[in-house]
């Protein structure tokens, strides 16, 4: 298939409007058949929960083509399982598993001119989104939903592209209580951020870094992503809270860094103060991002340092970006079954 003509190596991440995006509708206790459409303007009556009360949630995930051509999407059921949470959480009704992952692979079918080619650099990022819908102003529940699919090709999410270093500033907000919702991917978890993310820029670091809300202690996430450390005794670690997403990404990675790197992999609270001298590498980790190098943390008024005096990726987080990479775009046999072909 003739691919879009498109500067694929300059895209930053922003929104590119496509041909087509999936849509189907709740109503009456029953979801519609689904369809693709073409407009990318979406009707809302004023009254919509979702405009209100921030009844809504949304999913990532990519899109990828392979060497030989083929379009591989990354374990896509498990954005389903964590739609389907976050929904309960929210009391909206679940997408079946049938219709996420048919709304996934229709869109991106009907979309494959709009997939990067092979080493590019780029990928289709594909957004599927629920949202309570239709005339309502108390605080309840809507009676109405939509279930949408978009997609749009995109390059790296920081500027400064590929796998390369960033920093971070711990924050004084908090970006969740702990029995709140962290643990699901609420649009309304994300506004607050964007405060946070500015007063951190201001401090020349590119995002904020969130502890925990009860003490203020323990590592919890990025604004935009989770978080790994590999450190000086050759562990692979990452933050343990119910406040916090379950990355796809970061539970990717820390099986790699078991099965693959060889590495002794922890799942637990990290107390920044006390640990952060244990620390050798550091990396967000994300759909959008997938992963980055943390180079320096400002904390506790100034900078710490990490690998290569934060100037360089060190050999931990560039196995894993790489081992990763190259399951996505089918460059390596994928032993763990993580690959979804969309077949055209």
């Amino acid at each position: 298939m003739e691919k879009q003509h498109i500067d694929w190596s300059n895209l930053g991440f922003e929104y590119t409007k496509t041909d087509y995006r999936f849509s189907a509708t709740w109503l009456d206790g029953q979801w519609s058949e689904g369809e693709l459409v073409t407009s990318e303007y979406i009707q809302l009556h004023e009254g919509s929960p979702a405009l209100h009360y921030a009844q809504q949630c949304f999913e990532g995930l990519k899109a990828q083509t392979a060497k030989d051509g083929r379009i591989l999407l990354f374990r896509p059921e498990l954005n389903c399982e964590r739609m389907q949470n976050t929904s309960d959480r929210l009391s909206m009704p679940r997408v079946p598993r049938e219709l996420f992952l048919r709304g996934v692979v229709e869109a991106v079918r009907a979309n494959a001119s709009w997939v990067p080619p092979y080493g590019s650099g780029a990928s289709l990022y594909i957004r599927p989104l629920l949202i309570g819908v239709g005339a309502n102003m108390g605080l309840r529940p809507a009676k109405q939903y939509e279930f949408r699919v978009i997609v749009c090709p995109v390059g790296s999410y920081y500027k400064s592209g590929g796998l390369a270093v960033v920093s971070l500033a711990v924050s004084d907000f908090d970006r969740a209580a702990p029995h709140g919702l962290g643990d699901v991917k609420a649009g309304a978890n994300y506004p607050g951020g964007l405060y946070a993310t500015r007063k951190a820029q201001e401090l020349g670091a590119y995002e904020a870094l969130y502890l925990d809300a009860a003490q203020h202690r323990y590592i919890e996430e990025a604004g935009s992503a989770n978080v790994v450390i590999a450190t000086k005794d050759g562990k692979l670690i990452t933050p343990s809270s119910s406040a916090i997403l379950p990355g796809i990404t970061r539970r990717s990675i820390m099986e790699i860094g078991k099965q693959v790197l060889g590495m002794p992999i922890e799942d637990r609270p990290i107390d920044l103060r006390a640990e952060i001298q244990s620390f050798n590498e550091v990396a967000a980790c994300g759909t959008a991002a997938v992963l980055s190098p943390v180079g320096k943390l400002w904390y506790d008024g100034a900078w710490h340092r990490f690998y290569g005096n934060g100037e360089s990726v060190g050999p931990v987080m560039q196995e894993l970006y790489d081992t990763l990479c190259e399951i996505q775009r089918g460059e390596r046999p994928d032993s763990f079954g993580w690959t979804h072909e969309v077949t055209l």
